[in-house]
């Protein structure tokens, strides 16, 4: 693992007897006290994770809105300043480059949060798609910036004490600026763990001071670090999808299900001729939840099949697992249209048995709102 990056909290893991492992580039905690523990405490209390291998993406000037209305599939001219949105940077086919996170820093000055091991990859594809927009600069400003996530129902009890900024007025995809643990950062209301939470964009030399204050506020209120393990395993069974399985320039937005991510009323953006004309007929595969019946859990890359057609292979699972709060074995994958309803029956080969399995609406969890 000579070769992988490391973030700022590196020494934090270590010393902390993280379970370290190479993810798109960099060596990052897969866990500490055990994925299933670190899931539960961020469902019942509040976990901290270290996302500082995610990338940022700058992108400024008097057409930098022009531009992302082009290059992405949600409404970036509608946001106000201090608001986020959840997006897809696309392809022409209206299938996925990245997803990502769009930010409205200022009138004309944006910021994108995109995965790590796109971070390249997307760049150079935003930076060739300005061409021809006049007056706009993009910017890898991943070094930059530090990410750590707080998440779970305690998250905001935790985190007030240690900053001046009212969190009770930070709406759901809003963000503010303020201190923290007197270390000056972004505090935005937004996570990847189907629970409430911040995640908080630090400069990197301070990103130890502000780690080590989080765990100690929280310590008599149930805070544990958390690795990437549980944040699969949350964002599973929240049903969000992870690039590069649940999705990738192979599918499109809809076949995705998140067509609330496409801004219909936009006259022009990347696949939107592609994507309209999916609607129209409807998209002839979904991804789709499952549910398995039986014995077994289902994992990534396993066959899915209808129900009592053995030699009818109708998708293979993108991702599943066994989720540690609902303890029930789920999972994603692509299906037919006609295979795609809830209570469809579904058959799945795990190790060469066959194990019954049943379509589900999703998400399969759902925080309760107070």
């Amino acid at each position: 693992m000579e070769s992988q990056k490391k973030t700022p909290l590196h020494a934090r893991h270590t010393a902390l007897g993280a379970r370290m492992v190479p993810f798109g580039g960099w060596e990052m905690p897969v866990e500490y006290s055990g994925i299933s523990a670190e899931h539960m405490a961020v469902r019942q209390a509040a976990g901290l994770f270290d996302v500082s291998h995610m990338g940022e993406i700058e992108i400024a000037g008097a057409d930098a809105v022009a531009a992302l209305q082009q290059l992405t599939s949600n409404d970036a001219g509608g946001l106000d300043i201090g608001q986020a949105q959840y997006a897809a940077l696309t392809t022409h086919e209206g299938t996925f480059v990245d997803d990502l996170l769009v930010y409205r820093l200022a009138d004309t000055h944006y910021l994108l949060v995109v995965n790590a091991a796109n971070i390249a990859k997307d760049y150079a594809w935003i930076k060739q798609g300005i061409v021809g927009f006049g007056d706009v600069v993009v910017v890898n400003a991943s070094s930059r910036y530090a990410l750590i996530a707080l998440q779970g129902p305690r998250a905001l009890e935790i985190l007030q004490p240690l900053t001046g900024v009212e969190l009770d007025t930070i709406r759901y995809y809003r963000f503010a600026t303020g201190e923290v643990g007197n270390v000056r950062v972004t505090i935005s209301r937004t996570g990847y763990t189907g629970e409430d939470g911040f995640e908080l964009f630090v400069p990197p030399q301070a990103a130890a001071s502000v780690w080590d204050a989080l765990l100690r506020e929280g310590a008599d209120l149930g805070i544990v670090p958390v690795g990437l393990g549980a944040r699969d395993t949350l964002r599973l069974e929240a049903a969000m999808r992870l690039y590069g399985q649940d999705m990738d320039e192979t599918s499109t937005v809809l076949e995705a299900g998140l067509g609330w991510i496409v801004a219909w009323d936009k006259p022009s953006f990347n696949g939107r001729e592609a994507l309209a004309a999916q609607k129209a007929t409807g998209p002839t595969r979904h991804l789709v939840g499952f549910e398995v019946v039986g014995r077994g859990i289902a994992r990534h890359g396993y066959q899915v099949f209808r129900a009592g057609h053995p030699d009818d292979s109708i998708g293979v699972v993108t991702s599943g697992t066994m989720t540690p709060y609902l303890k029930r074995a789920v999972g994603l994958s692509y299906v037919a249209h006609d295979a795609s309803h809830v209570d469809t029956e579904l058959s799945i080969d795990v190790r060469g048995r066959r194990v019954p399995a049943k379509v589900v609406k999703l998400p399969f969890y759902k925080r309760e709102q107070l």
